[in-house]
């Protein structure tokens, strides 16, 4: 039988600035550990820990700019456009221009706080 989400869970955010994180499907929410997808909107200036997670995340960007920094640079995925993060690559996720931005994160399997592997600070 399908399982409709109501609503989802409010997950604290890690960086410099509040950013609103939304989990609709994955452990906290739904309990999936399958899969986790989260609306995510980060303001202007927002820069978080670089990263080399133990999931693949996919995200599609709603509105504003998403830099998404890597081990041989950084790109910038605007609205409309999506970026993949592979499972064991280092990357650093900021929105640096002035409308940060608005986006939908998908992590397979699901986004784990003990599976992200955060830089130390």
């Amino acid at each position: 039988m399908p399982i409709l989400i109501n609503n989802p869970t409010e997950i604290k955010a890690v960086g410099n600035k509040p950013k609103l994180i939304r989990e609709y499907i994955g452990r906290v929410n739904s309990k999936t550990p399958a899969v986790s997808i989260a609306h995510m909107k980060s303001p202007s200036g927002w820069v978080e820990p670089g990263q080399t997670p133990e999931f693949d995340e996919y995200t599609y960007v709603l509105k504003g700019s998403l830099r998404v920094t890597h081990k041989d640079g950084a790109m910038d995925v605007n609205a409309g456009q999506a970026v993949i993060a592979q499972k064991g690559e280092w990357v650093k996720y900021s929105t640096p221009g002035p409308e940060g931005a608005e986006y939908i994160a998908v992590c397979l399997p699901a986004f784990s706080p003990a599976t992200v592997h955060r830089d130390e600070s």
